[in-house]
């Protein structure tokens, strides 16, 4: 049958990324043995005092490898992880890369055809650069949300974020009917940025300064799905 041939059953075997780490560790001045005392392979450098590393392979990178390198840390003085390289497995995913420098392991891809390793990152300690506006993004938007609306762990459905409360507010203010934007300051400070925006469909201007409920923002109100009918009314009423 046509497609890619199956490959080879020595490839699927972890023994197979052996060979290759081995040169590697020989080229850095250690001497590497197999299997020992349940460690994939123990390499020592022998200077003034014996230096002595572990690395434990797996033909992916994935949680059981982590704990085996996790129960390995009182062990030796650097831990190393080797994974078989993919196009689009996990040792491509700049994520498992931070996790390892948190966490203070060494990362090896290797390519079991051609043998060769390439080192994703070494084993030091490591703290990643503060990101100061992602970090305000959380405090401000914790410090503007009221109370605790959203449940830990919710998906697919709209999470009640600061500003969802902040339009909700202006759109209960023009409930009863169109009022000026700035009778909603007062609701919220950035009141007229909400209504201009409309980032829900809540909104729409009656004229200069005045705005209105749509019936999509009545429906959010009553906690009711708007019909599809009442979404595309309101839509074409927004201004482009």
């Amino acid at each position: 049958m046509p497609g890619t041939p199956n490959r080879p059953a020595a490839d699927r075997l972890e023994t197979s990324l052996y060979a290759a780490v081995k040169r590697h560790l020989e080229g850095l001045g250690f001497v590497p043995k197999g299997e020992i005392c349940g460690c994939d392979i123990v390499a020592i450098r022998v200077a003034d005092d014996p230096f002595l590393v572990i690395v434990e392979m797996k033909l992916s990178f994935t949680l059981e490898l982590v704990l085996q390198a996790v129960d390995r840390l009182p062990m030796a003085d650097e831990i190393w992880l080797a994974v078989r390289a993919s196009t689009r497995g996990r040792d491509r995913d700049g994520r498992v890369q931070k996790l390892c420098r948190l966490l203070g392991f060494g990362l090896l891809r290797v390519s079991a055809g051609t043998g060769r390793v390439e080192v994703l990152a070494e084993p030091a300690p490591y703290r990643p650069r503060l990101n100061e506006r992602r970090r305000s993004r959380l405090v401000d938007e914790h410090q503007r949300r009221q109370g605790d609306p959203a449940r830990g762990g919710s998906t697919r459905q709209p999470i009640m974020t600061a500003y969802r409360q902040r339009a909700l507010a202006c759109a209960a203010e023009l409930r009863d009917g169109p009022r000026p934007v700035r009778a909603l300051r007062a609701i919220a400070e950035d009141a007229a940025a909400i209504v201009l925006r409309n980032v829900y469909g809540w909104f729409e201007r009656e004229r200069r300064g005045i705005y209105r409920l749509t019936p999509v923002g009545r429906a959010a109100l009553s906690g009711c799905a708007p019909s599809p009918a009442a979404i595309g009314e309101a839509l074409a009423t927004i201004p482009v």
